[in-house]
C-alpha cells in the first residue's frame, strides 16, 4: 500500500484458523501478518488486548448486490460495503445486474472505478454474460475480477441467459469461474399463470416457493453441471436452496474441485415456515423452501457438499417490499447481521465455529484463488474479524447500516458480537466506532 499504516499488536487472542485454535499474539506491519506466535515482545503502535476474544479471518462474501452504479436509492457500495465492515466482512463480490449492467470491459472498469473510491472494504467485481457479449468475456482478465455471473434463469434485472448455444460458447471460452444462478424460467412462468389465474394479483408470500419451485432449481443446476463436466468449465452454483439439488455436489474438501456449490445464511436460517411472520422480507430467488430443505443443506454444509457460505445480500426499499407478491422484489439485506447469524448456529451446535471460518473466509480464497487472502498466516494481509462469542447484542433500526434501513433479523438477539474488523491491516471498526474512511483494496487472483 501506498500509505504507511500503524503497526499493531493483537493480544492473546484465541485464533480460529485452518481447523484449530491456539492463544496467540499476532502482528501486523504495513498491512501484512509480520510474525504469529505465543508471546510477541516487539514494540508497536497500537496494541489491542484481546484475551478472551476470538480472532478470525475476515468473511470473504462472494456473492452480494450493493446496487451501483444505478440503482442507489435501495443501497450503495458506501453505504452496504461499511454496514458489511461492522459485521465483520472484509472483502466481497459483487454482482453485474446493476444500472448500466456490468457486461462490458469498459462497464466493468468504471464500476470498479467507483470501488476504489467508495468501498469501506475489499472487492471485485464480476462480469456478466449474456446471450451475445462472449466476445467480450473472452478479453476479461482473470488476474484482477473475480468470476463471470451467468443468470441461467430469470432474477433481477434483464440478463437471463436462455439460449443453450450462447450457454455452451461461454462456458467453452470463460477465462475464469463461473458463477451460475440456476432457475429454469420457462417453468417458473407457468406456475406464475398458474397462480395468477388463481388469485389474480394477490398471491399469498408463502407460494413463491411453489412457484419459484424445487424442480426449476433442480432442472437447471444439472443442465449446468452436465454442461460444465462437457467443456471442462470452472463451474460454481450460487445459493443451493434443495436437498435434491445436494446429490449433484461431491462432498469432502474444496481443493481440486472444479464444480463446487455455495449455500446463503438466510437459506441456513429461515424456512417456509417462517412466510407467516416475514411475508416478502423473506421473498428472494431462489427461494426459502422447506424446513427438511433447510436441515438439509446445514447437513451439506458439514459434509462439504456445500462448499462456501456467503448471503446474495439483496437490498430492497420497504415501500418496495409492501407491494403485493408480483410487484415485491426478490432480495433481504444481511451483510451486517451475516455473521452473527451463523455464529448463533455455532451457539445452537448447527456447525462448529471452525466450519464457519472454512466456508466463509478459507474455501472462498481456496475457490477463487485469491492472492494472499482469507487465511491467518506470516505473510498474508490481515483481514480479520474480532468477536466476542458471550457479548449478545439485539438487531435493530438504530444501530442498522444498510440505505434501505431494515433487516430480517430486527428484534432478534443475537448471541456474539463483531468487536473490531481490520482490513487490509487498518483497524476500520472497533467497538461500535468507525475509522476514518479509507478504500479498501481490488483484489488479486493467482490465475
Amino acid at each position: 500500500m501506498s500509505r504507511d499504516l500503524p503497526s499493531i499488536l493483537i493480544s492473546q487472542a484465541t485464533l480460529v484458523n485452518e481447523g484449530q485454535q491456539q492463544v496467540a499474539d499476532v502482528l501486523i506491519e504495513h498491512g501484512r501478518i509480520a510474525k504469529i506466535a505465543p508471546h510477541i515482545e516487539a514494540a508497536a503502535d497500537k496494541v489491542i488486548d484481546a484475551q478472551g476474544l476470538l480472532l478470525l479471518p475476515g468473511f470473504i462474501d462472494d456473492q452480494v448486490h450493493f446496487r451501483e452504479p444505478g440503482l442507489t436509492a435501495k443501497g450503495d457500495i458506501a453505504s452496504e460495503s461499511k454496514a458489511a465492515l461492522a459485521g465483520g466482512t472484509t472483502t466481497f463480490m459483487d454482482m453485474p445486474n446493476v444500472n448500466p449492467t456490468t457486461t462490458t470491459i469498459e462497464n466493468l472498469e468504471a464500476k470498479y472505478a467507483i470501488g476504489a473510491q467508495k468501498s469501506w472494504i475489499n472487492y471485485s467485481f464480476y462480469f456478466g454474460a449474456t446471450n451475445d457479449n462472449v466476445e467480450e468475456l473472452k478479453k476479461v482478465n482473470p488476474r484482477n475480477v473475480c468470476g463471470v455471473k451467468v443468470f441461467m434463469g430469470s432474477s433481477t434485472g434483464n440478463m437471463l441467459v436462455d439460449r443453450e448455444q450462447a450457454l455452451r460458447e461461454i462456458f467453452t471460452h470463460s477465462p475464469m469461474l463461473i458463477a451460475t444462478h440456476c432457475e429454469d424460467t420457462p417453468m417458473i412462468k407457468a406456475n406464475e399463470d398458474k397462480y395468477r389465474e388463481q388469485y389474480g394479483e394477490d398471491v399469498p408470500m408463502s407460494a413463491h416457493p411453489d412457484i419459484r419451485c424445487r424442480e426449476a432449481c433442480y432442472k437447471s443446476s444439472n443442465f449446468a453441471i452436465e454442461l460444465a463436466k462437457e467443456t471442462g468449465a470452472d463451474l460454481h452454483v450460487l445459493h443451493i436452496t434443495t436437498a435434491e439439488e445436494l446429490a449433484l455436489f461431491a462432498p469432502g474438501p474444496v481443493e481440486g474441485k472444479k464444480i463446487t456449490a455455495e449455500a446463503c445464511v438466510h437459506h441456513l436460517w429461515f424456512s417456509d415456515a417462517d412466510y407467516a411472520t416475514q411475508g416478502s422480507l423473506i421473498k428472494c430467488n431462489p427461494a426459502v423452501k422447506k424446513q427438511s430443505d433447510r436441515d438439509a443443506i446445514r447437513q451439506a454444509v458439514k459434509e462439504g457438499r456445500i462448499d462456501i457460505i456467503a448471503t446474495d445480500h439483496a437490498p430492497h426499499t420497504l415501500e418496495e417490499k409492501a407491494n403485493s407478491y408480483f410487484k415485491a422484489p426478490s432480495g433481504l439485506p444481511q451483510v451486517q447481521q451475516s455473521l452473527s447469524a451463523l455464529l448463533d448456529m455455532v451457539h445452537d451446535g448447527v456447525f462448529d465455529v471452525e466450519t464457519v471460518v472454512q466456508k466463509t473466509a478459507h474455501n472462498v480464497a481456496i475457490r477463487y484463488q485469491i492472492e494472499d487472502r482469507g487465511f491467518i498466516r506470516e505473510g498474508y494481509w490481515a483481514d480479520l474479524v474480532l468477536v466476542d462469542m458471550n457479548k449478545p447484542h439485539t438487531d435493530d433500526k438504530a444501530h442498522n447500516l444498510y440505505k434501505c434501513a431494515w433487516s430480517p433479523w430486527e428484534g432478534h438477539t443475537f448471541k456474539s458480537s463483531v468487536i473490531g474488523t481490520f482490513v487490509s491491516g487498518e483497524l476500520k471498526y472497533h467497538q461500535g466506532q468507525f475509522a476514518e474512511f479509507t478504500p479498501g483494496q481490488r483484489l488479486l487472483f493467482n490465475r
